[in-house]
């Protein structure tokens, strides 16, 4: 049995599975915002507001330095900008509401003057959520995963224009690590999407304006993160866009011996074979070359059997 079979069988037992497969509509509307993804996938650029994130951690920690970076994500061509003021990287200490408050609030009044393209929120807390909406973010991403706070859910249905990401991951940054175990691996996270998805409609927050994201190096291992991204098409039965973020991952690393300021070369071959698996967002550092990447994968993905 295929691993999409299997999936759904095991769904369909525990009565989790959407039975009757959703048809996408291409676009993700977000704030005011209106996103095809179905023209081709779109760039999310990291903004990581924090001292101590795994890879860029501390460049951008000043207000003034992370504008200026937003602006060039942007001038580079990111669809999205996504800033986060507290790393959820293995082993990450937790972090104030006030001190996460402190770090990506300016940034975001400031952006939302400035830029043309939508904001979001990367965080696990929904009061900071709130005030990001409220302060001119069109897009909450919900990292919080299996352990997320339902709260969240909520503080988009306030704003019934909000897009919301939801994210899996497994444990907190302390943990999840620590020898990831599923029961299986495709049903777990499915069954994570189903009941997210379950509780925004319920509360009254649009399909057109969640995506999902299987949540790679979140309580996953080298071989999970490989497995989902050589299956990610086993998540486009949701109808929903699928977002990932293998950019300069640990995976990357242990597989090619390399430090995070080293692994262009990894990320961009996840982002092309992602592409071409279904990917609809790509949640990246180096917006420029992995705009590139995505365009040539594009146009070879687009490409029908030849008949001669």
């Amino acid at each position: 049995m295929s691993i999409a079979n299997d999936k759904k069988a095991s769904l369909k037992q525990e009565a989790f599975f959407v039975s009757t497969p959703q048809k996408s509509s291409g676009y993700w509307r977000c704030g005011d915002f209106k996103l095809n993804y179905r023209k081709r996938p779109l760039l999310m650029g990291v903004l990581n507001v924090t001292p101590d994130s795994f890879s860029d951690g501390g460049q951008f920690l000043k207000p003034q330095k992370a504008i200026d970076q937003a602006l060039r994500l942007e001038a580079e061509g990111a669809d999205i900008i996504d800033i986060g003021g507290e790393s959820t990287r293995p082993g990450a200490l937790p972090v104030s509401f006030e001190e996460e408050q402190k770090r990506v609030l300016p940034v975001i009044q400031e952006l939302a003057k400035k830029v043309s393209v939508p904001l979001s929120i990367d965080t696990r807390k929904p009061e900071l959520a709130k005030i990001a909406i409220e302060s001119g973010a069109s897009i909450i991403n919900d990292v919080g995963g299996e352990n997320g706070d339902p709260e969240m859910i909520l503080i988009a249905a306030l704003n019934k224009k909000t897009g919301i990401i939801f994210m899996h991951a497994k444990g907190s940054p302390q943990t999840m690590q620590k020898a990831p175990r599923y029961k299986n691996l495709f049903r777990d996270i499915s069954n994570f999407f189903f009941k997210r998805i379950q509780a925004a409609t319920d509360a009254q927050i649009l399909r057109n304006r969640i995506a999902i994201d299987p949540g790679i190096g979140f309580g996953k291992t080298i071989q999970h993160n490989l497995k989902i991204i050589h299956h990610l098409h086993d998540f486009k039965d949701f109808g929903l866009p699928i977002l990932l973020g293998p950019s300069r991952k640990s995976f990357i690393g242990h597989i090619l011996n390399l430090p995070a300021s080293d692994r262009l070369e990894g990320t961009a071959a996840a982002v092309a074979i992602s592409v071409f698996n279904g990917a609809n967002i790509l949640r990246v550092h180096d917006v420029q070359e992995m705009k590139r990447v995505i365009a040539l994968s594009e146009a070879i993905r687009k490409q029908t059997p030849s008949t001669t």
